[in-house]
């Protein structure tokens, strides 16, 4: 689960206890609201220190994204394998991984569109690493579609009805999320699955 950093994060060498703590204040209050001062306090280094491994603001925002990107796609594979993803089985396991990363409580949407949001064209390399996390977000979904020539331009569009469902649920109170945002996701997965071939799902018994 996408989580916050454990509480032992201090026991961290100094470099991992300020990515750490950058990950967590700039996922929870954005990049922008989340200055230095306040990363070097809570991770309980010194300027010094701090500017020895991150020269700049900049650079630790790039390393804040590749280090989110590592963590959620490590989740998001792990997560889609426990709710019965494989490989050409068709796309409805992404419709509990989003239930299971919506219900978190500290669920503030995709860190990367809440980036690009934030600082715009103002950092094109870092527009560039969330775009990448992206694609490798497809190339996941990819691997629930049996092969075929639509098979990138079907996973692209989940991929764009997911972060749909993202956007929606950040906007919304957890309740609603999940009725309405995982609703509109399942309906539109499973129209992407009849596209790609695949039956339609038997219908749970009531029994």
């Amino acid at each position: 689960m996408i989580s916050n950093s454990p509480e032992t994060v201090l026991d961290r060498p100094a470099r991992e206890r300020i990515l750490l703590t950058a990950h967590d204040l700039f996922y929870r209050d954005g990049i922008r609201a989340t200055g230095i001062d306040k990363v070097i306090a809570e991770s309980g280094v010194t300027k010094v220190t701090f500017y020895r491994h991150f020269p700049s603001k900049n650079d630790l925002i790039r390393a804040f994204l590749d280090y989110r990107h590592q963590r959620w796609m490590s989740w998001f594979t792990d997560s889609l394998q426990r709710h019965g993803g494989r490989a050409g089985g068709g796309l409805l396991p992404l419709v509990a991984t989003m239930a299971e990363w919506f219900c978190n409580p500290i669920y503030r949407g995709c860190a990367f569109i809440n980036t690009v949001a934030e600082l715009g064209g103002a950092l094109p390399d870092v527009v560039a690493i969330c775009r990448s996390h992206k694609q490798d977000m497809a190339r996941a979904i990819a691997e629930l579609l049996p092969d075929g020539p639509a098979r990138w331009q079907l996973a692209n569009a989940a991929a764009m009805a997911i972060d749909g469902a993202i956007v929606k649920a950040q906007l919304e109170s957890q309740d609603t999320a999940a009725e309405q945002s995982l609703q509109g996701l399942e309906t539109l997965l499973k129209a992407l699955d009849a596209a790609s071939g695949l039956p339609a799902p038997t219908p749970k018994s009531d029994e």
